[in-house]
């Protein structure tokens, strides 16, 4: 796996081990196989504005189980669609949970999509790991923050007087999808950290948001 260096790029892919299984390539599978890379290809490069050539990584091993492949692709066609959270603040609550995971390839993309979608700035992402002490972030994002960290801790430690502050922001359709994006969150950076997939180069060259360290309160 790759690493983060301390102004926030990720290392290339050259730079880093590859995956432990060896995906399935657009050549080697079926039509459905080549129909959701080219889609998944597609969404990822209008997301991000970049085109790096490891991008499929996560989908090249879904690809050994069509069927979980197609399903995963319904469950995050679903979320892209998701509007009733501000699109900044469920970003952030993504991106705040991939650095929790330390996930390479979550914090390499949505480093880039949080800075190419909802606007945050090289201060905003090197400054997350301390959020509650900064005042790059508004109350509203704070609390979110909070309650993605809690809810990233193992077990989870989301407590009732959290819930309670979050209520004062969101409605209850809001707080339904707001953590349910963050679980998913959590799902892609443990499939993607066991199964060895690193940065793909979505934010090379630019400042990435920091994992937190396992010695680091979150």
């Amino acid at each position: 796996m790759g690493s983060v260096s301390s102004n926030g790029p990720l290392t290339t892919n050259s730079e880093r081990n590859m995956p432990r299984i060896k995906g399935i390539t657009a050549r080697d599978g079926g039509l459905g196989v080549k129909m959701a890379y080219l889609f998944t290809r597609r969404s990822l490069v209008k997301l991000t504005g970049r085109n790096p050539e490891r991008m499929l990584e996560p989908m090249e091993m879904l690809a050994y189980s069509p069927a979980l492949m197609n399903a995963y692709g319904k469950v995050e066609q679903a979320a892209a669609n998701a509007r009733k959270v501000d699109r900044r603040l469920s970003d952030l609550a993504e991106l705040r949970a991939a650095t929790l995971v330390s996930c390479e390839y979550c914090i390499d993309l949505g480093s880039q999509v949080a800075r190419n979608r909802s606007g945050l700035t090289d201060e905003q992402l090197l400054a997350l790991p301390r959020y509650a002490d900064s005042d790059l972030f508004t109350e509203v994002e704070k609390v979110v923050l909070d309650y993605t960290t809690a809810m990233c801790r193992t077990p989870v430690e989301v407590s009732d007087e959290l819930f309670s502050r979050l209520r004062q922001h969101l409605d209850e359709a809001q707080i339904v999808e707001l953590t349910f994006l963050i679980a998913l969150g959590n799902m892609r950076g443990r499939f993607n950290l066991t199964l060895g997939i690193g940065s793909a180069g979505f934010s090379e060259g630019m400042v990435c948001a920091l994992p937190v360290k396992a010695s680091e309160p979150a």
